[in-house]
């Protein structure tokens, strides 16, 4: 009986089956082994940079190919292709920096994209430049000039453009030297302008979009600003009248004054103003218009 129990010692030798799982994990790793194409790239620290090299390698032998094909024909056509397939990457960096601008990326890849064509269409690679060197400023060009022209409904001076990189610059050198934001005299004392200044780079910085009037306010359901604006006195444009009528009002005798009252502020006809003062309504005729002959000799307005 001691036998019959040896051999159920030996269920113990299919352990090495419960280890067999980590066996396919090669397997499942194999799939992944063609996406590393470069055969360096295990052993290669910084594989982007080696992409990179290896581009700037390809973007040369490229534009030397480019350069002994004849503009317009299929073969210079399929070599420009490539050049911008290539050198996408470079306008996709170019982009990332423009990505607090609240605009869809894939509109500004693609006007980088056309500063970058523009920039393989221009380039001369035998002054000895290396290409990324002379697109980058470009790209950057092409997408600086679709956010003034395009983007913003509200266009600013051009000065103030360029006082808005250099305050958000020191907007975020300040913030990290002192781990909070920046107050306004300390940008304009790191910059050295006034603060007026830089309330209008601030200013003009968030000037991209215009807001509709009607628009309600978000958040506390707010009316829009049309409802909240004040409107125009119809009135208002008598003030300066009515102060000058008084002003000449008082240089006038009693009896004038009061029949011009009685006419024009009473809605008084003559013939009623007459029976009013007891005299005649011939009188109350020429006491008007010698009242306005004074009147407009006494304005200087009319003079």
């Amino acid at each position: 009986m001691t036998e019959s129990t040896a051999p159920r010692t030996e269920p113990t030798d299919p352990a090495p089956a419960h280890t067999q799982p980590p066996d396919p994990a090669p397997v499942h790793t194999e799939p992944s082994d063609p996406a590393p194409t470069p055969p360096d790239a295990p052993s290669n620290p910084r594989p982007r940079s080696s992409r990179a090299a290896d581009a700037r390698a390809l973007t040369q032998v490229l534009f030397d190919e480019l350069s002994k094909l004849e503009p317009g024909s299929p073969e210079h056509a399929r070599v420009r292709a490539a050049l911008i397939e290539i050198n996408l990457p470079l306008v996709r960096y170019a982009a990332a920096r423009f990505r607090s601008r609240n605009e869809p990326m894939e509109d500004v890849v693609q006007v980088g994209t056309i500063g970058l064509i523009n920039a393989i269409d221009r380039f001369d690679p035998e002054r000895g430049v290396q290409f990324p060197t002379f697109a980058m400023p470009t790209v950057v060009g092409e997408i600086k000039r679709y956010f003034r022209d395009n983007v913003r409904t509200v266009h600013v001076p051009r000065r103030l453009h360029e006082l808005w990189v250099q305050v958000s610059g020191a907007i975020e050198d300040l913030t990290v030297l002192h781990g909070r934001s920046p107050t306004t005299a300390e940008i304009a004392e790191r910059l050295g302008l006034s603060e007026e200044e830089v309330l209008a780079c601030l200013e003009a910085g968030r000037a991209y979009h215009a807001t509709s009037l009607e628009a309600a306010q978000e958040g506390d359901g707010a009316p829009g600003l049309l409802d909240r604006l004040g409107y125009e006195d119809p009135e208002l444009a008598g003030v300066e009248h009515r102060e000058l009528v008084r002003h000449l009002l008082v240089q006038l005798p009693e009896r004038e004054r009061r029949i011009l009252l009685l006419r024009y502020f009473g809605n008084l006809t003559q013939s009623q103003i007459s029976a009013e003062l007891g005299v005649s309504q011939m009188h109350v005729s020429r006491l008007l218009s010698r009242s306005f002959a004074r009147l407009r000799s006494a304005n200087q307005l009319e003079a």
